[in-house]
């Protein structure tokens, strides 16, 4: 019929009834008509099943109080963010502005949550941050196992974090974990020219392991703790080993290394860290500095074998005198002792005896 407008509303749909661009209201499932020969009506039928509400004039539809019924309306400060569940399914973070859900279809639960409370804390946060809209609202770290995370919050340190997950809001304050790692480290110092104080240049060698025990000193006090420990176990190296002759330092390395650990765990200490070994790996010499400890070391070893020579060839000499003693104090040790020296020689194939003058042919009959 003419000037007549005829409108179908399904049974998950709602009808925004618009006059002269003005909000009239809500038209609700059924077939509606409408007088409106100047087309100054219209109705824009919205479907349900997707429970939020866009549209251009959503103000003025909030505004006329129609939408308390049926939808649930969010009027969101700066300062908010809204968590919006949808058939117990994480849906999205709302930011600041104007929200409406429709409610007849679908099961929407929404969470308001107070931004200014920067850290966001929530007990489905990992299913939060896996979403897409989380990336652009906040700001998820991880801290790992064996980590803690030291957190500043613009610039002010907030507390030291245990390993899981958190969240920061974007946009409301400068956020920052530092994240430590509490697992024992090994710093190389490694290449290290220092002079002895008797004017002789070494290279050394060292390792320091060490662990974090106070992660907010760690943090605060050095821009790079491990860059820090390094140069420390530097200059303890130089200060102990320059005051030193070479003797001294290869004589005594035990001292040597306790005393440069004594040193280093003391600065390390005060840098939140806990040492639990300094040792020097290598120690290099200059090339002509070798040549004469080799010479110095071929010298002794030859006076000590010289030495134990001369020990034995004394205590040989010593036992023959005794020998000697003992066979003149006693005739029958000395005729026995003849007899084992003729019983040797008869041993080989045979024993030649060549007779001289009388007086010593009797003597070796009488032996024999």
């Amino acid at each position: 019929m003419f000037g007549f407008k005829r409108y179908k509303i399904l049974s998950f749909e709602k009808g925004l009834q618009f006059r002269n661009d003005e909000f009239q209201g809500l038209l609700n499932a059924g077939t509606h008509w409408s007088f409106d020969p100047f087309s100054q009506e219209q109705v824009d039928v919205i479907s349900m099943r997707e429970p939020l509400l866009i549209h251009e004039k959503l103000d003025l539809i909030v505004k006329s109080g129609a939408l308390k019924e049926d939808a649930i309306i969010l009027d969101l400060k700066d300062h908010e963010r809204a968590l919006v569940w949808i058939e117990n399914r994480f849906s999205q973070i709302l930011p600041a502005g104007l929200y409406a859900y429709w409610t007849g279809q679908k099961d929407v639960r929404v969470e308001i949550v107070d931004t200014r409370e920067v850290r966001f804390e929530h007990i489905d946060l990992k299913v939060i941050a896996r979403s897409n809209m989380a990336q652009r609202y906040l700001d998820v770290c991880t801290v790992e196992r064996d980590h803690v995370g030291v957190l500043f919050i613009d610039g002010r340190y907030v507390e030291t974090l245990v390993p899981g997950l958190y969240a920061f809001w974007l946009g409301q304050s400068d956020a920052l974990v530092a994240e430590i790692d509490l697992r024992e480290t090994m710093v190389d110092v490694s290449g290290q020219d220092i002079m002895t104080a008797d004017k002789v240049t070494l290279r050394i060698n060292a390792a320091v392991t060490y662990k974090v025990t106070d992660a907010r000193k760690a943090v605060t006090l050095t821009d790079d703790v491990r860059q820090a420990l390094y140069r420390e176990t530097q200059l303890v190296l130089r200060a102990v080993l320059g005051s030193r002759e070479l003797d001294v330092f290869l004589t005594d390395k035990d001292a040597l290394a306790k005393d440069i650990e004594d040193n280093v765990r003391r600065r390390a200490s005060e840098l939140g860290l806990e040492i639990a070994s300094v040792g020097i790996r290598d120690v290099i010499l200059p090339g002509e500095m070798k040549d004469v400890m080799n010479k110095v070391t071929e010298a002794k070893k030859a006076a000590e074998a010289n030495l134990i020579a001369r020990r034995e060839e004394t205590a040989a000499i010593r036992s023959q005198v005794n020998s000697a003693k003992l066979l003149q104090d006693n005739p029958v040790l000395m005729r026995m002792r003849e007899l084992e020296v003729l019983e040797k020689i008869a041993s080989q194939n045979k024993l030649n005896i060549v007779l001289g003058e009388k007086g010593l042919a009797d003597r070796v009959v009488n032996l024999l």
